[in-house]
């Protein structure tokens, strides 16, 4: 079994990739981990809203419509309709500070590119795990056991990362998570424009990492309220766990 883990800087964060493989040797695992780098950078490259000339921050300036950018691009651009129609505009990415933000979805689109980008290469067992939204596939090959298990993800405790509160045991599909663990209080209503006090911090595991991702930004908008949005059929089958901001407490689906 051949393993290669990278841990690279992109995004204002840290993605950690960590793959094994039977069948894909230790020169094309490298290629195919430099494929997933050049990926993200690109994704950087063009959905930043830092870089002055970034598809996005284009959009946000309104020196493009979105029938002029990329493919991707455009796609993302959907997803997040997609995903305020879902939330009941929880999730609303153009209700931000400055115009169009996909922020709150892009790296849960784009830590399942990666993971995807792998499998394809031959690489059976994925984590991409991007500043707390990752993208699972396979399992993971414990290798004292000479056996293949689920990958283990544990969700810290908002007031104590020492503290896991909850692990999810998953194979293939995604979690994010929201909350105030890298950037503090930077999630914002998009109703009233205040800091969102819904949750103290959100996880929503599923197929789908764009989705997640985006979910788990909505639930830290709207707390309890939101449990109604996961009777949806495009959510069936979708797990949340929720700290709540002013108790010690927590809810699940």
């Amino acid at each position: 079994m051949n393993h290669l883990r990278r841990q690279f800087a992109v995004w204002g964060t840290i993605v950690d990739v960590d793959c094994f493989s039977q069948s894909v040797g230790g020169a094309q695992l490298d290629r195919a981990m430099e494929s997933v780098i050049e990926f993200c950078e690109n994704v950087d490259r063009d959905f930043s809203t830092y870089k002055d000339d970034s598809w996005v921050t284009r959009l946000r300036r309104g020196a493009v419509a979105i029938e002029d950018c990329p493919d991707d691009v455009r796609a993302v651009w959907d997803l997040c309709a997609a995903a305020k129609d879902l939330s009941d505009g929880a999730f609303d990415p153009w209700a931000v500070e400055g115009g169009f933000d996909p922020s709150g979805l892009v790296k849960g689109w784009a830590a399942d590119k990666c993971a995807d980008l792998l499998v394809a290469a031959g690489v059976a067992h994925v984590q991409v795990n991007a500043a707390g939204d990752l993208a699972l596939r396979g399992g993971w090959f414990d290798a004292a056991a000479d056996v293949v298990k689920p990958w283990s993800i544990g969700v810290v405790n908002p007031d104590n990362r020492a503290e896991i509160v909850k692990v999810y045991e998953i194979t293939d599909g995604a979690i994010a998570t929201s909350g105030t663990y890298e950037r503090g209080a930077h999630i914002h209503d998009p109703l009233n424009g205040l800091i969102a006090i819904g949750a103290k911090s959100a996880t929503v595991v599923g197929a789908e990492g764009w989705l997640c991702d985006a979910m788990a930004t909505a639930v830290m908008v709207g707390g309890q309220d939101s449990a109604k949005w996961f009777g949806q059929p495009k959510l069936q089958g979708y797990q949340v766990f929720a700290v709540n901001r002013h108790e010690q407490s927590a809810w699940s689906i």
